[in-house]
């Protein structure tokens, strides 16, 4: 299995646990919110948005809730500043990590994200350390004994960059980050179900951790979680499905 399919996986299983205590439900709103106040109210012209409502619905969020985030958003004319940032630094084992930050004090922000780092051993890097290690693409996963022929029939339709067939039998779709949207939708429409679709970052090369640094590696990534601040976090770590087994007992 491929390192950036493990982890969506992981991040997977992380949203289905945030989701039970609320907390992706507080970022996804969040994001919305800010979408339709930066870029207005209309999903078909402001992508940013509609890849925020992608997600609440991806991750069951009801249509009132989305509608009224919509609302508030569109109709905050004023409100707090809030800004886009991208925080690059290494982790337990070497590992590149990137934390996608929504922020309205920077100064806050920075202090925590960078407490997250040093506490597992890692560290805070500068702009542009090791975000050239990452390429920001749509990604589609299937899981095992899912129609290969079907779903690579629908990807070549909608103009996906590449479809990937692991050898555990979990299929991958990619995309570019614009054509994402128009793929999933064709996606859905013939009824086929993804495990995890995405715009992610992907590593161009992977990191192989042992138990150790791997549990250091979650735990730290469970730190930046709780960050209000945070809303995404990408690393090229590659736990091996024994020792994820294993961490998971």
């Amino acid at each position: 299995m491929s390192g950036h399919n493990k982890w969506s996986k992981i991040r997977f299983k992380k949203a289905a646990q945030d989701q039970k205590r609320g907390k992706i439900f507080t970022k996804i709103i969040r994001e919305i919110t800010i979408a339709a106040r930066m870029g207005g109210s209309d999903p078909n012209a402001n992508s940013r948005l509609r890849l925020a409502i992608d997600k609440a619905f991806s991750n069951n969020m009801s249509k009132d809730t989305v509608k009224r985030a919509i609302q508030r958003g569109a109709g905050d004319s004023g409100g707090t500043l809030m800004e886009d940032i991208l925080y690059e630094g290494y982790g337990p084992g070497g590992t590149a990590v990137l934390v996608k930050c929504l922020s309205d004090n920077r100064n806050r922000t920075v202090s925590d994200v960078r407490h997250a780092f040093t506490h597992a051993g890692g560290n805070l890097g500068t702009k542009g350390s090791v975000s050239y290690l990452f390429t920001e693409k749509g990604l589609i996963t299937f899981p095992k004994g899912s129609n290969e022929d079907r779903i690579t029939e629908i990807a070549l339709e909608s103009d996906a960059e590449d479809v990937i067939v692991n050898n555990d039998g979990t299929i991958e779709v990619t995309t570019t980050p614009e054509n994402f949207s128009k793929t999933k939708a064709l996606i859905e429409k013939n009824t086929l179900t993804p495990e995890y679709a995405e715009i992610t970052m992907i590593p161009s090369n992977k990191v192989v951790l042992n138990k150790e640094t791997s549990e250091k590696l979650l735990r730290m990534v469970d730190v930046l979680d709780e960050l209000d601040d945070v809303q995404d976090i990408y690393t090229n770590a590659d736990i091996p499905d024994d020792v994820l087994d294993e961490i998971e007992k």
